[in-house]
């Protein structure tokens, strides 16, 4: 997996590029200490997966995952940040953001979130994720009116096992159809909910009140 490391502090670079590189299957193929130009380095360099800060000089992460998403829809972009504000966290997954996780990220902890988010899933830490679901659901409590789900019960279902994190393997065995099925469901969410990625699907149906 190629891996390009944006962050303003040299020595978080370092620190990140020191747990990666010590696993054969991670190659940091590029760094960078601004958001400046971020577009163009992914071309030169063709990263499969950015590590990006949430707070950089001259830029927000929110802005610098959507010029990198626009420019190549198939990267995949893990916030790795200090803050964990709720809107910061929301303005980033709505960005196009595949995950957000803190710094103090335990070392298999952060190589199991970039392989999860390579692989087309989400990754956020579970103190965020819980604070931002709260919040989404608090907004939805104080609206007077709420549309109606465009998802079938079943997909509501594999909705709310992909939130509390589960893979598609797992939530197989759960809800007793195969691992096919559970991906064809999954693409069939994406598509209804018109979301890129089972984050934004989990945070979108949560706001909508559906979780």
């Amino acid at each position: 997996m190629r891996i390009m490391i944006v962050d303003d502090h040299q020595i978080v670079r370092e620190g990140l590029k020191a747990i990666l590189q010590d696993d054969p299957d991670f190659e940091v193929v590029a760094e960078s200490g601004s958001v400046k130009g971020l577009a163009q380095l992914a071309r030169r360099t063709h990263p499969d997966i950015v590590l990006l800060d949430a707070r950089m000089p001259g830029g927000s992460g929110a802005d610098a995952c959507r010029q990198l998403t626009a420019a190549n829809p198939d990267l995949a972009v893990l916030i790795v940040s200090s803050y964990s504000d709720d809107q910061l966290v929301e303005e980033c997954i709505r960005a196009g953001a595949r995950g957000y996780v803190i710094k103090d990220i335990e070392r298999l902890s952060l190589k199991d979130s970039v392989r999860a988010v390579y692989g087309g899933g989400g990754a956020v830490s579970p103190a965020i994720a819980a604070k931002v679901l709260n919040r989404l659901r608090t907004k939805e409590e104080l609206a007077s009116t709420e549309p109606s789900s465009p998802l079938s019960h079943t997909q509501l279902e594999i909705l709310r096992l992909i939130a509390a994190g589960f893979s598609n393997r797992e939530i197989a065995s759960r809800v007793h159809l195969s691992e096919n099925t559970i991906k064809s469901h999954v693409q069939e969410i994406f598509r209804k909910l018109d979301v890129g990625n089972r984050v934004q699907a989990a945070l979108k149906a949560s706001k909508q009140g559906w979780l």
